[in-house]
């Protein structure tokens, strides 16, 4: 859901794009029903769009403060984004001055990249490009500066936004005006695509780390042990004790590595002078303790199921 409109000449890139951001949750076929009254231009406003929504039985929620924007190096980017069932579809426009790519990515991966000189380009839907394409034949003046430009731009975009809620009326426009001509134009936006796509990659790498992580963090959580005999005692120093976990029973550090597995042994500690060898340690009412006398123990690690 987004309107970015690009102006790339001899003079720079300007480039305009709105803030909107929507998600649903729904039935599928009730949110393509929706869909197709939206894009069809039978929704005008954010009123008659959370109206028609709610008869479907589909939940919308609309923010209007997603940068969809960028500086990368002597460009400007717009990006506007879909997200399926597993990857994420990203169309980008990098524009400097005397040049243009736009790069389709699935995922991070590049699906296709074409180069231009100089142009007016438009990303959204049909019906919005529709409306900004008629205001631009009407409103457009070359000859004018680029800031002039992201005025118009600015104008468009707040017309087409009280005729489609699919784009909102927050805006953001950025320009840049290097001293490119066109082959150093390409060369400079294939070098600034190649490594904003890294960055890209990077990213994803760094952001399915931390989901494997959370996951595991998740299925440890679950199997924390809060009942039942964890091991034994097998030595003591002073109120330091020895203990030598179960074959059920591993201990964890509070990253979920792996300390101890079973039949190792974990340090524990206890106040208690009535400490023996071959004492069966057990875990009752989520307390560490000695299975005799309840003797309360200490430790520094996580005691988890296998």
């Amino acid at each position: 859901m987004s309107l970015i409109i690009a102006y790339i000449g001899k003079k720079g890139c300007v480039m305009t794009g709105d803030k909107r951001k929507i998600g649903y949750f729904g039935d599928k076929e009730r949110l393509d029903e929706l869909e197709k009254d939206l894009y069809s231009g039978n929704i005008n406003s954010d009123d008659d769009f959370l109206k028609r929504a709610a008869d479907l039985g589909i939940s919308i929620k609309i923010t209007d403060d997603a940068s969809k924007l960028k500086i990368v190096g002597n460009c400007v980017r717009g990006e506007v984004s879909t997200k399926g069932t597993f990857e994420t579809k990203r169309r980008r426009i990098y524009g400097t001055t005397n040049g243009y790519q736009v790069v389709e990515l699935l995922g991070s991966e590049t699906e296709s990249r074409k180069a231009g000189e100089k142009g007016i380009i438009i990303f959204g839907n049909n019906y919005a490009k529709q409306l900004a394409q008629e205001l631009i034949q009407k409103k457009w003046k070359a000859s004018q500066s680029l800031k002039y430009m992201g005025e118009v731009f600015e104008d468009i975009l707040r017309e087409v936004s009280r005729k489609t809620p699919t784009v909102g009326s927050h805006f953001d426009t950025l320009i840049q005006q290097p001293k490119f001509n066109p082959s150093e134009a390409q060369r400079h936006l294939n070098i600034t695509i190649d490594n904003d796509i890294k960055v890209l990659i990077k990213f994803r790498q760094d952001l399915t780390e931390k989901l494997v992580q959370q996951n595991i963090a998740i299925d440890m959580a679950n199997k924390i042990i809060d009942k039942g005999e964890v091991g034994k005692v097998v030595s003591i120093d002073g109120d330091m004790v020895l203990v030598q976990l179960n074959d059920k029973t591993q201990a964890m550090d509070g990253n979920w590595k792996q300390l101890a597995g079973p039949g190792q042994n974990v340090l524990m500690f206890t106040s208690s002078d009535n400490v023996k060898i071959g004492d069966k340690v057990i875990i009752e009412d989520e307390d560490l303790c000695l299975k005799k006398d309840k003797s309360s123990l200490k430790c520094d690690i996580i005691l988890c199921s296998l």
